[in-house]
């Protein structure tokens, strides 16, 4: 099946649901996540897909804002590439094209956060010429 990279229409949004559940291990119910999703869309949020055929396999969330520090920028978040589709060369090639997007909505730059314990993440960003720059921090209000 032909791989191709597209970004998700708003009102296809709950389309991702299925691999956010895989990325967040079901701690987050669908209900819930399908509520977030439908406020995110409304918040500078778009999310980039990777599909095998009509076969959804990937996804990153994109965040568009200005930072004092850096620019205009996206903020990359649940970046997921499901299981079978792993060490193919897809991460390398699914990154280029949202910079490519990113760059022609006029960012400058692209960041992101990666959990602590996530180190194959770590060494994929590091390829792709991330620099960890600080610690980002959560408290539940």
């Amino acid at each position: 099946m032909p791989i191709s990279f597209k970004i998700i229409e708003p009102s296809q949004i709950n389309t991702i649901i299925p691999l956010m559940l895989k990325l967040t291990h079901n701690k987050v119910s669908e209900a819930i996540l399908k509520q977030r999703f439908a406020e995110m869309v409304t918040q500078n949020y778009e999310c980039a897909a990777i599909y095998d055929g009509e076969k959804l396999i990937g996804i990153a969330g994109m965040w568009f804002c200005t930072r004092h520090y850096s620019g205009r920028s996206v903020e990359l978040d649940h970046v997921f590439i499901d299981d079978g589709y792993r060490r193919k060369g897809l991460g390398k090639k699914f990154m280029k094209c949202i910079y490519d997007y990113a760059a022609q909505k006029g960012c400058q730059a692209a960041e992101l956060n990666t959990y602590v314990q996530n180190t194959p993440s770590h060494k994929f960003y590091m390829n792709e010429d991330f620099e960890i720059l600080g610690y980002h921090f959560l408290k539940k209000l």
